[in-house]
């Protein structure tokens, strides 16, 4: 099972943060969200997985230097989500690939999802759920796919994409090359064209779009505070507070609720922490109170 990872985008909502790195660059727990993404689809049996890469480029391919079952698509225009699948097509041959969003952190069962899609006959499979703040992809009775705006007609319903789904390669012939195009507009495409999309309905999950900084927060509190995500959390007990290594405490500081601090960083004496993200090598002046904050290197 081949794989790309969904990695270029500009991730406006997380700005000013996304200026300093792109958003599969966000640590959690002491590692980049595209490290943990990685892994996952390595366990879940993929091989020659691309990731393509465009805002802040070079710092996802100097992260992924040396690691030889990823081949880094670098992308010198904006090519949106669909450029940037046609650009790799060559690279999956003819058998379908599992495509992820670069940005969301999930418990999904991969290989069931490439599986399924396998058996269905259809040409893409989209992984949905219901997600009120997302719902946007009408369904029919059939489990099919039917458009992308609501409201939902007779017998549809409005569900949410999930950023997992797998791909038929024919399809991204559809896609013009070398220019910026979204995937959804192809598939909108696929089905007047009379093609097939399936859609695979879970619940029951964990799902985040890490795509605000109220997201990127609310994830360390589900994984530090409410234990879900065990991907994340089984290696490092139950304490609702991560200290990466060589993190240098001050006398007297106060860390309450869930905080997460990366490596390197240093807490300045008398400081107080609550609900906040400390990058890598950051460094918080003695006597701060922070709350609900993402402290970067910068700060």
């Amino acid at each position: 099972m081949k794989a790309m990872v969904l990695a270029a985008g500009f991730g406006t909502r997380l700005r000013p943060y996304t200026l300093k790195r792109p958003k599969p660059l966000f640590p959690v727990l002491g590692a980049p969200l595209l490290d943990h993404t990685l892994t996952q689809l390595r366990r879940s049996g993929a091989e020659g997985i691309v990731v393509n890469a465009h805002h802040l480029r070079e710092q996802i391919r100097t992260m992924l230097q040396g690691q030889g079952d990823v081949q880094v698509q670098l992308e010198d225009l904006e090519l949106g989500t669909g450029g940037g699948l046609r650009l790799a097509k060559g690279h999956f041959g003819e058998a379908p690939f599992l495509s992820v969003n670069g940005d969301i952190v999930h418990d999904l069962d991969l290989p069931a999802v490439h599986g399924a899609h396998c058996a269905s006959g259809a040409d893409v499979t989209m992984v949905l759920h219901d997600c009120p703040r997302f719902n946007n992809v009408r369904v029919n009775g059939q489990g099919r796919i039917v458009g992308f705006a609501g409201p939902a007609g007779e017998g549809e319903r409005l569900l949410a994409f999930t950023g997992v789904q797998v791909i038929n390669p024919a399809v991204l012939s559809l896609i013009p090359e070398g220019v910026f195009y979204n995937i959804i507009d192809c598939y909108a495409d696929l089905l007047k064209r009379g093609g097939t999309i399936q859609a695979m309905v879970v619940s029951g999950h964990f799902w985040t779009d890490m795509g605000t900084p109220a997201d990127y927060l609310k994830l360390h509190e589900d994984i530090l505070l409410r234990g879900r995500m065990p991907g994340f959390s089984s290696d490092r007990g139950t304490s609702p507070f991560y200290l990466g290594k060589d993190v240098v405490l001050g006398g007297g500081v106060s860390l309450q609720d869930w905080v997460a601090i990366g490596n390197g960083a240093s807490i300045g004496e008398g400081a107080s922490l609550t609900r906040v993200v400390v990058w890598d090598g950051a460094r918080v002046a003695p006597g701060s109170v922070v709350a609900d904050s993402i402290i970067t290197g910068g700060d």
